[in-house]
Parts: structure tokens; sequence; C-alpha cells
């Protein structure tokens, strides 16, 4: 059992890809929408918050990532043709490095 979720709600396009990655057997209806949902650890979802400011879960423990890192999680799974990503998407989708300034070499 998952500590957290990210739903990913499917348009037209979205599930195409779903189905073609032979993974429409896993397609949910949530709130009378069609999603897939993505587990993932209380650590992993630690991550992505400090990723994404302002993502936040609902009552049910699952989330919505913007669209752009939605995309590359959506790209992933058609890849690799599971669910069971997010080991591996963390690494895509948060960069710890964001909006820090680098630092110079100091002599």
């Amino acid at each position: 059992m998952a500590d957290y979720y990210i739903n990913v709600f499917l348009d037209d396009a979205k599930k195409a890809t779903i189905t073609a990655a032979g993974l429409a057997d896993k397609i949910v209806t949530i709130d009378g929408k069609e999603a897939i949902q993505v587990e993932m650890t209380s650590k992993e979802m630690k991550k992505l918050s400090k990723g994404f400011d302002g993502l936040t879960c609902d009552d049910t423990k699952a989330c919505v990532l913007p669209e752009e890192a939605e995309s590359k999680l959506v790209g992933i799974i058609s890849e690799t043709k599971t669910l069971d990503v997010m080991k591996f998407a963390i690494m895509k989708l948060y960069n710890p490095l964001a909006g820090k300034a680098p630092r110079s070499a100091q002599r």
C-alpha cells in the first residue's frame, strides 16, 4: 500500500498513451474522470513538495502535478510500461538545486 498517490487525469491523448503501454486495466474513475494513480512513498512526496511549491494532497493522500511534470511522468510510464516508476521518475521530476544560485569556487 502506498503512502501517497499522484493522480494523472487522462485526456484522449494521455489515455491513448497509457493504453498503448498496456496499462488500460490501471485506469480508474476519480470524481467522474478517468485517471491513473501512481504510488509514491512519504519520502518521495517530501521531495516533490520541495520541488513544486504549493503541491498538496487531498484527504485521500492524492495530489496532481503541474502540467509539465505530469507530461514527463506520463512519458516515463509510457517508456517503462508500468506505474511503478517513482524511484526513477523522482530523479527526472525533482531537482534539489532548482532556484539556488551556483556557488563560486573560493580560493
